[in-house]
């Protein structure tokens, strides 16, 4: 097999929805942080979104998974843990796709702007503790619906 362009390579990880938030891909949320061919072998550097996160090994599969059923049959994941993730890698897109799924965007203030539902700036913390680690609980006082903010780190 004739080696893919690394380009090519970054759409088909862009195809693969993060597990915790399947509306967006693991390049929108910024883990993927390099890709290059070595030798006969592909590399990929993943950088965790934090230590301990849960969905590593499943994100990891994944990569695996769909580079070789693209017919890539050498693929080491390296991880790359410095510098650490942070919010800031969030694609533009990203970033876009988390508020129309009803998930606040991380802001650098540490809090929401206004609700993903229907745009209010009237919004508060509940809990800092959301559906996931990497999320908090917060509640609009306009229309009263609870939503998720994804946390800035």
């Amino acid at each position: 097999m004739q080696r893919p362009p690394v380009a090519q390579i970054w759409e088909w990880l862009d195809a693969i929805p993060d597990p915790e938030i399947p509306v967006i891909s693991i390049v929108d949320l910024g883990i993927v942080r390099d890709i290059a061919w070595e030798a006969d072998a592909l590399v990929v550097k993943v950088t965790p979104t934090y230590s301990g996160c849960p969905a590593t090994g499943v994100i990891n599969l994944d990569i695996e998974t769909a580079l070789l059923g693209h017919g890539i049959d050498k693929v080491e994941l390296r991880p790359q843990l410095s510098p650490a993730w942070t919010t800031d890698w969030l694609s533009e897109k990203g970033r876009a796709k988390l508020e129309g799924y009803g998930i606040a965007p991380p802001q650098p203030a540490g809090g929401p702007e206004r609700c993903p539902h229907c745009g209010s700036a009237n919004v508060r913390l509940q809990s800092q503790f959301g559906s996931t680690p990497c999320k908090a609980q917060w509640r609009c006082g306009d229309c009263l619906e609870p939503f998720d903010y994804f946390k800035c780190i």
